[in-house]
């Protein structure tokens, strides 16, 4: 029985995926639920199961973009699996390997050719002066007999800067994944639709870093390898500025503004196949564990290429840690429809003013990117304020002067 394989639907609004590796080869035997295929949407990699056990017909190429619901592959479900396939190769290959292999013939050398300065070869006068230039013979065209490079030549001939001289000048094209192509499409679209602008202010990490050293290893010890990372911090200050500045927490759908009484952030993260924003849902009612624990799942199931398009639809605000690449400031771009996001940057020992004293302290560069349409200035440097209030000031602002009740401890 021949079995057709066809693209199942990613998710409710993908019409067509592309084929962009595919694991096995045209006439393998594979078995039910082997993976066969990894597919790009335009919002993930997923990998294609094979619906059952049989010898497999491939009906698209790498590359290829194909419909949801066509036809990709044959599965002949009758076929018995092959016996010792894999070690008879190697067997086979064994005698002719030992096969006595004839002795090639003798070939006679060829004789050197003899030198001459035609054809773009230097005179030994000329040769010194371009060795003492630093001019490769090839840039140079000779106007002597033959094609000679006199003397002249030589003394005429100027170093130009933008003339390779040596070393690799290979180049590939390699055609973008669809996930790629649009992340590119949304985020061209991002900086053309939106009126979007970028407020900074910076954050002394100090009060942080010293709960942090305080409790992160009894942190994790009771919540079973989950760490008490930044993020947590980080997404609990932002779900309580959402709460004060609800507008940064909507967005503009025509000439209608949507407002959320719920807040699901989106975490960027970068995947094997480029960006991926997974969302948690409901932050503002997850405790500091419950914040940790989800984006530790996420970002496992991105890096290992089991993100889905349901763990990335919706999102109603976006947060992105360049800061653990080494960026120290940025103009993070809004992830459309949302109307805002906060860029986190690297931490890094300062000195400032603190009661009239010079100190030095951790301190980070925050930027938030809002859609002026809908945001007003007012409302994004105050939410952007509340942020680094309630990162200076945690005790007070996000664990309720109690630490232990707060991180469950």
């Amino acid at each position: 029985m021949i079995l057709e394989m066809k693209v199942p639907s990613p998710g409710e609004s993908i019409k067509e995926v592309e084929i962009a590796t595919w694991l096995v080869q045209d006439g393998d035997y594979v078995e039910k639920d082997q993976a066969i295929a990894e597919v790009d949407s335009d919002k993930a990699t997923l990998e294609l199961p094979a619906e059952a056990s049989g010898i497999i017909t491939l009906k698209a190429e790498e590359g290829d973009a194909v419909a949801v619901g066509a036809v990709v592959c044959h599965i002949d479900t009758a076929a018995a699996k092959p016996e010792g396939s894999a070690a008879a190769a190697p067997a086979a290959a064994a005698p002719a390997a030992e096969a006595p292999k004839a002795a090639p013939a003798p070939v006679a050398a060829a004789p050197a050719p003899t030198a001459t300065y035609a054809t773009g070869t230097p005179s030994p006068a000329a040769r010194k002066i371009l060795d003492e230039k630093n001019i490769a013979p090839a840039a140079v065209t000779g106007t002597g007999k033959d094609g000679r490079i006199t003397k002249d030549d030589a003394v005429n001939a100027v170093p130009s800067m933008g003339t390779p001289t040596g070393g690799s000048r290979g180049q590939e094209r390699t055609k973008l994944s669809m996930l790629r192509r649009k992340v590119a499409e949304r985020l061209v679209a991002a900086k053309n639709e939106t009126a979007m602008l970028t407020t900074f202010n910076e954050v002394n990490m100090t009060p942080i870093n010293t709960i942090r050293n305080q409790y992160k290893d009894e942190f994790k010890a009771k919540h079973g390898g989950v760490g008490l990372g930044y993020m947590s911090f980080f997404t609990k200050a932002v779900t309580r500025a959402l709460k004060l500045y609800p507008d940064v927490n909507s967005m503009m759908d025509g000439d209608y503004k949507i407002a959320y009484d719920f807040c699901d952030i989106s975490i960027a993260v970068s995947g094997p196949k480029g960006l991926m924003v997974p969302v948690v849902r409901n932050a503002e009612n997850l405790t500091f564990r419950g914040v940790e624990a989800d984006i530790k799942r996420l970002a496992i199931r991105a890096r290992d290429g089991q993100i889905t398009v349901d763990d990335m639809t919706g999102g109603t605000f976006t947060i992105t840690n360049g800061g653990v690449f080494g960026s120290m400031l940025s103009t993070p771009i809004i992830n459309p429809p949302q109307s805002g996001i906060l860029g986190m940057h690297n931490i890094i020992e300062r000195p400032i003013a603190v009661n009239g004293k010079v100190e030095i302290h951790p301190m980070m560069y925050v930027a938030l990117s809002y859609d002026h349409r809908i945001i007003d200035g007012k409302e994004s440097v105050g939410f952007l304020v509340a942020v680094k209030e309630a990162l200076e000031n945690p005790m007070e602002l996000l664990l309720d002067n109690n630490p232990k009740k707060a991180f469950e401890l």
